[in-house]
């Protein structure tokens, strides 16, 4: 059997982070009782006209730049003519052949290699409304999502894209700029992110493109990588058996994790795409450009190199620190408050990490404060609490949201500095453990010797200054 080689181009759409829909007054916001946010221009009523959302604009330029796009200065929208129930005018506003962003690209990492993907454009639309199938015959359609102001990005032709790993680290990697730049919420669970993989493979070594098949609307990583995944070697198995590929577009289904069949693909002549009649052309300025350039925040590469050069961190945990704005705002944070980024590195990929997804949360919503968090930590570095105190302290912290100082007060987790007492402690700890003093003294296992300092910590509750009790036990170990 011939070996396959997979070739993806990827669609994404990105929901725009804007207070009104795109091209009417309507809230532009997820959920809400269905068809409550609709007026006659979304709706398609006769006699009705849009009005452009300068802001979602803004956007489209704003990603173009991230993505290292050519912006073009007239930019023009189109009716994209098509009937679905979720499309109340039967046409969407969209852009066809002069969208706002061209030939761009994206930078993406794969098992240590960087790989560059290229962008064929940026465009900005309104979105459709939202089908809800129920038991039975019955659908039912919800038109709050309807003018939702969309951008769609694309990856170029030829496919840069041959893996599902490929795939997954390009959608990651757009999906961090995107929240990055503050133009979309990035949450996939809710479509506001939405991917469309197009799916060929071809035997290794042909330069020649199989036929694509486009699974709609994956809205997570996962089922993007399993999805592709899942094509590839079903395209492969019927080509293997004489088969030929259909050009369609297959739905992902995540119970069964297999793609079905739902329409045939649509060809670009089906669309009769012509300039939208009711809005004037886009004259794009350089001022109006620059003006938004000069407004870019520092773009998740950058930081993530910042990172690694300023606060001597991994390359490791950077890109993982660097995987959202909210996320990497809260690091910097905490160091510029604690003066201690690599403790701040472990502290909050390690516990705090464990804590948010135990209890499914997100760093904007953490309960514990970066202040808090750098508080903690400048009271392990000053000896006031131990390491394994902070443990406990740190789930305090997430389950009170209280300061740190205060809990150390109330719960009385202050380090115990007496050298009396630790005296006192170290001790009883020899007299309990003979054995083990004599295989230290006598027999030279000295590895033997972080026994006796776990047990001198277990009967301070954690509190004994580390220091001190290493420093009695060796004094005792030395007579």
């Amino acid at each position: 059997m011939p070996e396959y080689e997979p070739v993806v181009g990827m669609e994404c759409h990105a929901e725009l982070l804007t207070e009104s829909k795109m091209f009417c007054g309507c809230k532009n916001e997820f959920g809400g009782e269905p068809n409550t946010r609709c007026c006659p221009v979304c709706l398609g009523m006769p006699g009705s006209l849009p009005v452009m959302n300068k802001k979602a604009v803004d956007h489209v330029i704003r990603t173009s730049l991230a993505l290292n796009c050519t912006i073009n200065r007239d930019a023009k929208f189109d009716r994209k003519n098509y009937f679905y129930p979720d499309l109340p005018k039967g046409y969407q506003i969209s852009e066809y052949d002069f969208p706002i962003g061209v030939e761009g690209y994206l930078d993406v990492e794969v098992n240590g290699e960087t790989k560059r993907i290229h962008i064929r454009r940026v465009h900005l639309e309104e979105d459709t409304g939202k089908l809800f199938h129920v038991v039975g015959d019955e659908s039912y359609v919800d038109l709050n999502r309807s003018g939702v102001p969309l951008m769609e990005i694309v990856t170029d032709f030829p496919p840069d894209i041959h893996s599902a790993e490929e795939s997954r680290a390009y959608l990651t990697k757009l999906r961090a700029i995107l929240t990055y730049i503050g133009v979309c919420d990035g949450k996939m669970e809710e479509g506001s992110l939405r991917c469309e993989p197009n799916v060929s493979v071809r035997v290794v070594g042909s330069e020649t493109f199989g036929t694509k098949t486009e699974i709609k609307n994956l809205n997570s990583f996962r089922a993007v990588y399993k999805g592709i995944e899942y094509e590839v070697e079903r395209q492969a198995e019927v080509l293997d058996s004489g088969g030929k590929i259909a050009q369609e577009t297959r739905g992902w289904n995540d119970a069964k994790q297999i793609t079905f069949s739902q329409r045939s693909k649509e060809v670009e002549q089906e669309y009769r795409y012509f300039p939208e009649p009711d809005l004037v052309p886009l004259e794009i300025t350089e001022e109006w450009i620059e003006g938004i350039r000069a407004s870019m925040p520092e773009l998740p590469d950058a930081r993530r190199a910042r990172f690694i050069a300023d606060y001597g961190i991994t390359s490791y945990d950077a890109t993982l620190l660097t995987d959202s704005r909210a996320l990497s705002d809260y690091y910097e944070e905490v160091v510029k408050e604690s003066n201690d980024p690599k403790s701040a590195a472990n502290w909050l990929m390690g516990d705090l990490m464990r804590l948010l997804n135990a209890n499914s949360g997100e760093i904007g919503t953490c309960p514990i404060r970066a202040s808090h968090l750098a508080t903690m930590l400048r009271r392990i570095n000053d000896g006031t609490i131990s390491g394994k105190i902070a443990k406990t302290l740190i789930e305090e912290m997430y389950t009170t949201g209280n300061d740190p100082d205060a809990i150390i007060e109330e719960k009385g987790w202050k380090t115990v500095k007496d050298t009396g007492a630790i005296q006192a402690m170290v001790e009883k700890v020899f007299a309990e453990n003979p054995a083990i003093v004599a295989d230290i003294k006598e027999k030279g296992l000295v590895q033997k010797r972080g026994f006796l300092v776990g047990q001198v910590m277990k009967a301070s509750q954690g509190k004994a200054d580390p220091q001190e009790v290493n420093r009695l036990i060796d004094a005792l170990l030395a007579r």
